[in-house]
């Protein structure tokens, strides 16, 4: 009997020990004691004393364990892991962890997410916002720029640099506006909802480019003469990375400069002779000062005793001898200025490299650094933005548009892609709104930025098709009332660029994140690389506190497995509580495949891009669902939105799962027992159900409070086409208790169509007033607007010599007696 409880009550305080990460020295004390008092019982004897002495004695005595067994340990780890390369060490150096880490690490500590400070536009922000923004949205027609002119008008161009919209990372003290990244974040959002564009060309020059290089490791004269002059947009900048044989691998570009002796102004000087291929370059053919990365070589060693001294960043103006500008790419009928630069013996100054000669080789570093910031706000803003313009639009359309005698958005084929555009408009502001905090905390956040770069973009893509399904063919029909076509068509340009998606979910995300966010494992990299005893030293520390962590995680997975979950910590106590359970048991998990995967493939796990995609999504989906709750509950946890957060979370949960499951089930045996571990009684998180799917859609069709926060920030001007739809859909809504008055009033059945006509059957009864009657003419007239599509001559369509050559053809022929005069 008292062995039983002797030996339940170890088991359970040695599992409790390991859940809470209790230290080396406190567990063997504890297990010591435990013996203890096993030995009064008569239970433990000297047999199971030796056991106990030969396991915890040589990993408590430091000497021993340091010398010996790390020792051992470090030679086969330097054996079967690959050296970091430079490029990896800077990309790694380059980026700080924040949130993400914590919920990789398997125990997400609540508290702390939702202590950080809601973000805030300060007033000078939300002025800018209302005034500035407000107005270039309105100046704007899209489908000018893109059918017509193939760029924006020149009085747009002008709007926006007098208005200092390519100054929004410039500090004050040099005529920028110094915006937060929050508040660059609902710039972007708010023209995204107007104009792929506009959004694309103000995204830029504030993202990755010569402005935020400089600011960072520009030399104080370089800071002085161009910061100013891009502030009030007297330069155009624009930066030159990828190359036709380096896309995605940025790292391995083939252009090249050569340190070497020339002719400059007239005298002799040590600068760079440049060859360079550039290729997908925005704003390229309208720049006036180039930030170009290429590799620098010095084979005379004329800067110092190394030949190669890696990539370099360097300042280009436009009027350079040499430099091929000015021609254009045509990306996907959405022509933002994007185009080629080429360069073939161009020779300049050593002081055109960003931060001067000093920073010669280290522009590597600069551009991941500088990378992780912009590719954390540009393209997932501008998706966020243009989810939530298309999820009201979509939501309005389809109130508006019947068929079978209602609305298209109550039949329930329509509800479930509704739903999916409400329930993701809301995660993705969610997440945009998280990510930017963390740039304004002073955070790098490479990991956040490749999670919130993919997904934002991926979800945008997938949005766009139901918008387009749920419109048919409004949507398909290119023109002036066509919001969604353009920005359809442009939809793969944001997967492909800042880091082609594939790759970025397959190899940035875990690639970064598994070394990043890890509490050892870029420790034990950094010591294994030192041969001295301090590395020695570092390295027993950082092994067996790799070795404790990895321990506490499987027992946290296996205990949350077994029904634990549900008793897990809490923040709140409401109906979101259990996605806070569900998510600790995943980051539990997630640590503990996390080791077994680098434990059992070491260095080839780079090459299993499967497992280390669906590593990656786990984290993702954990870091999507934070952002979300953290939304949820800085909004002041409003009820009516809880359709819209538990779409969010249920969705983002279930595929995490489904991902975590693809794993176990292609990893071999191991998987197959994990499996056990981690679901031993099968899936805990569930898809939305078709009940929640109708709640949500609801909140699309017609105008509420939760609505209005789904869209918040958008432009919805009844001047554009998405705030008349507004308009028309409040219109509607009206009409309809009008349009049951007069039919009820003449006795007979009435379609919702031909309004104008029932206003003045209405009149004609006696039953609408004037004020009544100019309000369904009002609805009629938007109705239409709505659902009619453009149409052509057929010369309106053409362009290029086609249409020069149709132009010629049909030119009107002068009378005979004219022309003989002529």
């Amino acid at each position: 009997m008292f062995t039983t409880l002797w030996i339940i009550a170890t088991i359970a305080i040695f599992v409790g020990l390991m859940y809470y990460r209790s230290s080396l020295l406190v567990t063997s004390l504890a297990l010591v004691g435990l013996f203890a008092v096993g030995n009064l019982l008569g239970i433990v004897g000297p047999v199971l004393w030796t056991v106990l002495a030969v396991v915890l004695l040589p990993l408590n005595i430091t000497a021993f364990r340091r010398g010996v067994l790390s020792k051992s340990i470090l030679s086969v780890y330097r054996n079967i892991m690959p050296e970091i390369s430079d490029t990896e060490r800077d990309a790694i150096d380059a980026g700080t962890t924040w949130w993400e880490g914590d919920l990789f690490r398997g125990a997400p500590n609540w508290k702390k997410l939702h202590s950080i400070q809601k973000s805030e536009l300060t007033a000078e922000e939300q002025a800018f916002l209302d005034g500035p923004v407000e107005e270039v949205c309105k100046m704007l027609d899209d489908w000018e720029a893109t059918h017509e002119l193939a760029d924006m008008p020149e009085h747009v161009w002008q709007y926006l640099k007098d208005h200092k919209f390519f100054a929004m990372i410039i500090k004050k003290e040099y005529g920028g506006l110094e915006f937060s990244a929050y508040a660059q974040s609902r710039v972007l959002q708010k023209l995204a909802g107007v104009s792929t564009i506009l959004a694309s060309t103000v995204g830029v020059p504030n993202s990755l480019g010569p402005g935020e290089l400089l600011q960072h490791y520009g030399t104080k004269a370089q800071k002085d003469y161009y910061l100013p002059r891009l502030a009030v947009g007297d330069e155009i900048p624009c930066f030159a990375l990828t190359s036709p044989e380096a896309g995605s691998d940025a790292g391995s570009i083939p252009d090249s400069g050569v340190v070497c002796k020339g002719m400059w102004e007239g005298q002799e000087i040590v600068g760079i002779k440049l060859n360079f291929n550039k290729r997908y370059i925005t704003l390229a053919p309208v720049a006036t000062v180039i930030g170009l990365a290429f590799k620098l070589y010095d084979p005379e060693q004329l800067l110092g005793d190394k030949a190669e001294l890696g990539i370099t960043a360097a300042l280009i103006p436009r009027d350079t001898k040499g430099l091929e500008i000015g021609r254009r790419h045509f990306p996907l009928n959405v022509p933002f200025q994007n185009g080629p630069l080429r360069g073939q013996d161009v020779f300049v100054p050593l002081d055109y490299i960003i931060g001067g000669k000093e920073m010669a080789g280290k522009g590597w570093r600069m551009l991941v650094e500088c990378l992780s910031v912009g590719r954390a706000i540009t393209l997932p803003s501008n998706s966020a933005g243009g989810v939530k313009s298309i999820a009201l639009a979509t939501g309005a359309y389809a109130y508006i548009r019947r068929q079978f005698k209602l609305p298209i958005g109550k039949m329930e084929g329509v509800e479930e892609p509704l739903a999916r555009l409400a329930g993701d408009a809301y995660l993705m502001d969610a997440v945009t709104r998280f990510s930017t905090k963390a740039i304004d905390l002073g955070e790098k956040p490479s990991v956040i930025s490749a999670i919130a770069k993919y997904h934002m973009t991926e979800k945008l893509r997938a949005r766009m098709d139901d918008a387009m399904d749920i419109h048919g063919g409004k949507g398909i029909c290119l023109g002036p009332n066509n919001y969604l076509g353009r920005g359809y068509q442009g939809v793969p340009v944001a997967i492909t660029v800042e880091g082609a998606n594939i790759l970025t979910r397959n190899l940035m995300i875990y690639g970064q994140g598994a070394i990043r966010c890890h509490p050892y494992v870029l420790e034990e990299m950094l010591a294994s690389a030192d041969h001295t005893a301090a590395g020695l030293a570092r390295f027993d520390k950082a092994l067996f506190g790799h070795i404790g962590f990895a321990m506490s995680n499987f027992v946290r997975s296996m205990v949350l497995g077994f029904g634990g979950w549900h008793f897990s910590s809490t923040p709140f106590g409401d109906s979101t509580a259990k996605y806070y359970k569900q998510m600790n048991r995943f980051s539990a998990n997630l640590a503990l495949l996390s080791d077994v995967a680098m434990g059992v493939l070491g260095g080839s796990l780079k090459r299993k891009q499967r497992i280390s995609a669906r590593l990656g999504d786990m984290l993702s989906y954990l870091y999507l669902a934070s952002a979300t709750l953290k939304r949820f509950d800085e909004e002041g946890r409003q009820k009516d939105d809880l359709p819209l957060v538990h779409w969010a979370l249920q969705d983002t949960l279930h595929k995490l799962q489904e991902s975590q499951l693809a794993l176990l089930d292609n990893f071999g045996g191991i998987g197959k027992a994990l499996k056990v571990v981690m679901y031993p009684f099968g899936r805990i998180a569930s898809r939305p159900s078709d009940k929640l799917d109708h709640k949500v859609a609801k909140l699309l069709l017609k105008p509420n409070a939760s609505r209005e926060r789904l869209g918040a920030g958008q432009f919805l001007s009844p001047e554009g086409a998405f705030g008349y739809l507004e308009t028309t859909l409040r219109d509607i809504i009206k009409a309809e208790e009008l349009f049951d008055r007069v039919r009820k009033a003449a006795n007979q059945r009435m379609s919702f169509i031909f309004l104008d006509k029932v206003a003045a059957k209405g009149k004609e009864l006696g039953v609408l007033n004037d004020e009544e009657v100019a309000l369904l003419i009002r609805a009629e007239e938007g109705r239409l607007r709505t659902i009619n599509v453009d149409d052509f001559a057929h010369e309106d369509l053409m362009a290029g010599k086609a249409a020069r050559d149709y132009a010629l053809a049909n030119k009107p022929k002068k009378p005979k007696a004219a022309a003989d005069a002529a």
